[in-house]
């Protein structure tokens, strides 16, 4: 009785939820010791989670100490893909065993294995093959089922591909000569939260600082910064379509490089192995070593690369390389209209007024901007490098009207930060704006589909994230 009130007592110290004493009564003695060295803790709309070790103990850290919220984001997942898809959950997780779990290295197997282990300690039954499923829903959604779904439900609609506003910035670019990265997540608000910093000190590789989603073994949004000194984010590119069945998971290969890789060129040519075109992204890469930038962007035949030391890499959702514009894309890209190419034409606009002034201060505010470049006006909407779709009635657009999708975060950091394993994020909106679930539905009852699956996102200030931190 002493052991589990002292174990309770620990991890009470470490966590903000409360662990329930039969919970602690089915854990073994080394599934205790593995706890012991986790730390989760709320902090402004995020929860940080803090995991090590082996992958079994990182994955089993992982799937207790966020069981609760895994459990929630697959119910979410479950629901979004059933409406959009018009087929179960249960073939969807079927069809990612089969493509994607005997392609996923074992390290990152191991580690999900233990994601289940850890949640069914209070007795949420997953498997293996839902949180591979889970892990890859871009990649299932936005790729695969594009290929499919004629020949099962001919009427569901194309996914939108608008995610992410980002740039990184070196040399003359900067107020230090030294690297910014800044970064907003786009996407419905109906989908599963991206709100966990997870900080993962493995047994071998880098250690990982990175916005993810609970249950991910890679980040999803895609910011991360790892002890190697090498820092990134992506947007994807827009309007993409090739996809091949045969290729690894984007989702695995990504936590690999970031794990493993010492240079840029590591990065992206792991990265490259085993592509399968899904989750196509321009990835906006950085070496705080050198303070080299680079973006690679990774279609399916074709990659994009350059690589600097002055200047900067804008990135809204459209592909710069002309053989992977043109022949791997639907996206015309000087229609203004679209969100993404009147975003680019905002990233040049302010890259050219803060040029050699850029810092972590700066990022933050260009992260904010409500500029729109086709109606040139200071107005909140889908053009926006902060994208409020939701309060875009479309009248000059070509997406859909009031759809509750835009920019959910931001997040920035600078080499002097990334060398101590710090950034910076905001939760909500890059801008602070709050988003009303209640209001919103009562407003547009067309989306009454998302009722319980879009939560309340309120004003939160911008908060800095250590690796290490206890909270």
């Amino acid at each position: 009785m002493r052991i589990k009130i002292w174990f309770l007592l620990i991890i009470a110290f470490n966590c903000s939820f409360i662990v329930h004493p039969q919970t602690v009564d089915k854990l073994s003695n080394e599934q205790r010791t593995w706890l012991l060295k986790a730390i989760r803790h709320k902090k402004n709309g995020w929860i940080y989670l803090h995991i090590e070790g082996t992958p079994k103990e990182r994955g089993f850290q992982h799937g207790f100490l966020l069981a609760n919220e895994i459990n929630d984001a697959l119910h979410v997942m479950k629901s979004v893909w059933e409406y959009q898809t018009a087929t179960k959950w249960s073939w969807a997780v079927a069809r990612a065993g089969e493509m994607f779990t005997s392609k996923i290295d074992p390290e990152n197997i191991t580690e999900i294995d233990g994601i289940v282990e850890g949640m069914k300690t209070h007795n949420f039954s997953t498997t293996r093959d839902e949180i591979v499923a889970y892990n890859g829903w871009k990649e299932l959604l936005w790729y695969w089922w594009p290929t499919v779904k004629d020949t099962i439900s001919p009427n569901t609609p194309v996914p939108i591909q608008e995610s992410c506003s980002a740039f990184i910035a070196t040399g003359n670019m900067t107020t230090d000569g030294k690297i910014v990265l800044g970064h907003n997540t786009w996407d419905d608000y109906c989908i599963p939260v991206y709100n966990i910093i997870i900080d993962i000190s493995p047994s071998s590789g880098n250690k990982i600082l990175m916005q993810s989603a609970a249950g991910h073994i890679h980040s999803g949004t895609d910011f991360f910064i790892t002890s190697a000194g090498i820092i990134g984010a992506e947007t994807t590119i827009g309007g993409f379509f090739p996809f091949n069945p045969d290729g690894a998971p984007e989702f695995s290969r990504v936590r690999r490089a970031m794990q493993d890789a010492h240079s840029i060129e590591e990065w992206c040519e792991i990265m490259k192995k085993g592509n399968s075109g899904a989750y196509a992204n321009s990835w906006l890469i950085g070496d705080i070593n050198t303070n080299e930038i680079a973006r690679l962007e990774l279609g399916l035949k074709y990659v994009g690369f350059e690589k600097k030391s002055n200047g900067y890499f804008s990135g809204s959702n459209i592909a710069d390389d002309l053989n992977i514009l043109r022949k791997e894309t639907t996206i015309n890209e000087t229609d203004i209209r679209n969100s993404n190419i009147a975003r680019k034409v905002r990233w040049e606009q302010l890259m050219k007024e803060y040029t050699g002034k850029i810092d972590v201060e700066k990022g933050k505010e260009m992260l904010s901007d409500h500029y729109d470049t086709f109606l040139g006006v200071l107005k909140p909407d889908s053009r926006t490098i902060c994208g409020h779709v939701e309060l875009d009635d479309q009248t000059y657009g070509i997406l859909e009207p009031f759809r509750p999708i835009g920019a959910y975060d931001g997040k920035v950091v600078n080499s002097v930060m990334a060398k101590n394993m710090t950034f910076e994020a905001r939760w909500g909106s890059s801008c602070g704006m709050p988003f009303d679930a209640k209001k919103f539905l009562s407003d547009h009852p067309q989306f009454s589909w998302m009722k319980g699956l879009i939560k309340d996102r309120p004003t939160q200030p911008w908060t800095v994230f250590n690796s290490g931190e206890t909270k």
